[in-house]
């Protein structure tokens, strides 16, 4: 991308001149900074490389509504406009958890957009299952994509979006993956918002629950990804709760 020379509308900036840096004064001093052009500029290119569903084109947190029955979300939406505010200073990420249709993806793809928008922080979204399939297709011998090259925006973003974790049962060959994405990001004190349906509590070995109380328990992010890697997402996240008793959010988020 190249910094400063056009706006959006193709011509020259008249602040610039086209050179992305602006003259300022301070006093008898004067010394350059970056002309807002280019702050445009990459703000629309890092929404275009951060590969937001269609779905949610239009998810802000500015139009997620908390009124009448969603009144139990205002917490939810306050914590998510706390975080945007206090980043970079606070890097730890977000644990969005609660039942399917709540709002847990409009409000994380409302964070990203507000950053990239804001603050010009790189930030990818990427939707769990659809990861892991990738990263199975980049072993076929046909395929020309690595799984490097899929995982490398994963590992190195500002901020990632891990959305639905848990939806792919656990198997030793998801556990890798999500070690890896996991614990490359904490050691680099990367930021991490991830988002699940499932509730945050520890699986059924860890609390000695077997036979016919297990089949019958509503399954915990534990029992999905492990409870070392739970542990490890709240070494990294603060936990936000989504009440389940709030409308569903997935249809309307197209015709926001």
């Amino acid at each position: 991308m190249s910094a400063g020379a056009n706006q959006p509308n193709g011509q020259t900036c008249q602040v610039c001149g086209g050179s992305g840096w602006r003259e300022v004064r301070q006093g008898q001093d004067k010394r350059v900074t970056r002309c807002s052009c280019t702050v445009q500029l990459r703000s629309e290119f890092l929404l275009e490389k951060a590969g937001i569903p269609v779905r949610y084109s239009r998810a802000e947190l500015s139009n997620f509504k908390t009124s009448g029955r969603q009144r139990s979300l205002e917490q939810a939406l306050l914590k998510a406009q706390a975080f945007v505010g206090q980043y970079p200073l606070d890097k730890t990420g977000l644990l969005l958890y609660g039942p399917s249709g709540t709002g847990k993806t409009h409000i994380a793809v409302g964070i990203i957009r507000e950053l990239i928008e804001s603050k010009g922080v790189w930030c990818i979204f990427c939707d769990y299952s659809e990861l892991l399939k990738e990263v199975q297709n980049s072993y076929n011998p046909t395929v020309e994509t690595t799984e490097l090259e899929i995982l490398r925006p994963i590992l190195d973003s500002e901020v990632l979006v891990l959305d639905d974790l848990g939806s792919v049962r656990r198997t030793d060959w998801v556990w890798d993956a999500v070690s890896l994405i996991l614990n490359h990001r904490y050691n680099q004190s990367r930021t991490t918002i991830i988002t699940t349906n499932y509730p945050d509590g520890p699986s059924a070995k860890a609390q000695g629950i077997e036979g016919p109380r297990r089949a019958a328990r509503e399954e915990t992010l534990g029992d999905r990804i492990g409870d070392r890697m739970r542990s490890r997402i709240h070494e990294m996240c603060r936990i936000i709760n989504f009440p389940g008793e709030a409308p569903d959010f997935r249809d309307r988020a197209t015709a926001i």
